[in-house]
């Protein structure tokens, strides 16, 4: 438990080194609309190696749909629990500790879509101004929901000849999501990154919480 707590405390502190660099270091306006980006060399090679592709930006919003199922799902199984209990006191801690992850999870997605730190690469549709763009909140989803999903598998069915099938799939989508987020070309490099940085900080703190439970 303490070795993933470290590890969480160091992902995050590496988020917040990325947030440093990309307000700070290398910043231009290579952005729409001019608009400054930290991480400019950086950033600039890689959306011009990748370009935009739409039907990977529309697959990508599918999973996201996905992701956000497999969490309804999740809150269908507490309110299972807690209906045949009789009590949330009874709804396993688990349970509770994903739902407080899910709390997390969408306090930062807010907060990261009205605090600015980068603009898109691109004007979306519909958009006459560039939207906020980092971390990737796509990213965080995919990775936070599917990542979390697959750790309860492993808590819930343990032994079942199917869990380690369903942990495989659940990290399948939430890399295939990520990658299909990134080769959209909506995007920066350093969004990608800064959303797989903060989800495997949050995973990790998750994961010694359920160490924690089953303790």
């Amino acid at each position: 438990m303490k070795k993933k707590l470290a590890l969480s405390a160091v992902f995050f502190a590496l988020f917040l080194a990325l947030i440093l660099l990309v307000t700070q270091a290398d910043v231009a306006a290579i952005g729409p609309q001019e608009t400054a980006i930290g991480l400019s060399g950086l950033n600039g090679a890689v959306r011009d190696g990748v370009g935009e592709n739409q039907a990977l930006y529309k697959v990508s919003k599918l999973l996201g749909y996905l992701a956000l199922l497999t969490a309804a799902g999740f809150a269908a199984l507490g309110a299972v629990q807690w209906f045949r209990r009789g009590s949330l006191r009874k709804v396993d801690q688990a349970v509770w500790a994903l739902a407080a992850l899910y709390a997390v999870l969408a306090v930062l997605y807010v907060f990261f879509e009205k605090v600015v730190i980068n603009y898109r690469p691109v004007l979306m549709a519909g958009e006459t101004r560039p939207e906020a763009s980092f971390p990737s909140t796509h990213t965080m989803l995919f990775c936070v929901i599917l990542g979390s999903a697959a750790l309860m598998a492993g808590r819930y069915l343990h032994g079942q000849k199917y869990c380690r099938g369903i942990q495989i799939v659940c990290v399948a989508l939430a890399a295939l999501g990520t990658l299909c987020r990134f080769l959209s070309g909506v995007h920066w490099f350093t969004d990608i990154l800064g959303g797989l940085l903060i989800s495997a900080a949050l995973l990790l703190l998750f994961s010694a919480i359920l160490d924690q439970c089953e303790k």
